[in-house]
């Protein structure tokens, strides 16, 4: 008996490491690079608070944020703000794509247009609108990622595709992401 648990167990293991050694060698042969992306901005640093000037008690700008890390074969990014700590669950904050790859940072307070000008294409918050909402949390203390993928194509998504539409579009195609989290709560 202990035998047979013995060589089960190790069937097991062998079995995992070829996967997961296989999955290593079929991305490596499709020329992906897995790197992590880092994200950050000037208004807050990872795990701080977010000023309340980027919040809906405050001007309601998006923030800088700049990047550094993409793959060279990526052809697209993404970017998908979000906070899990929303008591309806996680809030949508903020989504844009085909941003092109050699595009290292966005600027504070980025017009809410469907398209802007360096060709990335703005997606339907949870407001029910385009561009950036800002943190605007009913109760407590909320924690809202900013998150980047580099994507092996250019998506073929019009303006005003909800989170959903991204993340599905995306599937198979992300060679490297990053994330930046801040957090907010507001002031009674």
């Amino acid at each position: 008996m202990i035998t047979r648990l013995k060589n089960r167990s190790i069937l097991i293991v062998t079995i995992f490491f070829s996967i997961v050694l296989q999955g290593n060698s079929r991305a490596e042969e499709r020329g992906y690079e897995m790197t992590k992306i880092q994200v950050k901005s000037s208004a807050f640093q990872s795990g701080g608070m977010i000023p309340k000037k980027y919040t809906c008690d405050g001007e309601d700008r998006s923030p800088d944020l700049s990047w550094t890390g993409v793959p060279s074969n990526a052809a697209s990014l993404a970017l998908i703000s979000d906070d899990p700590d929303a008591p309806v669950g996680t809030w949508v904050h903020w989504v844009l794509y085909n941003l092109p790859p050699n595009v290292t940072s966005l600027p504070e307070n980025v017009s809410p247009i469907e398209t802007l000008e360096n060709g990335g294409v703005h997606g339907m918050t949870d407001f029910r609108q385009l561009g950036y909402g800002g943190p605007c949390p009913p109760s407590g203390t909320h924690r809202y990622y900013f998150k980047l993928y580099a994507l092996d194509t250019k998506l073929n998504l019009k303006p005003g595709a909800t989170k959903q539409q991204l993340e599905k579009a995306m599937e198979g195609h992300i060679l490297a992401q990053g994330e930046l989290m801040g957090k907010y709560a507001r002031q009674r």
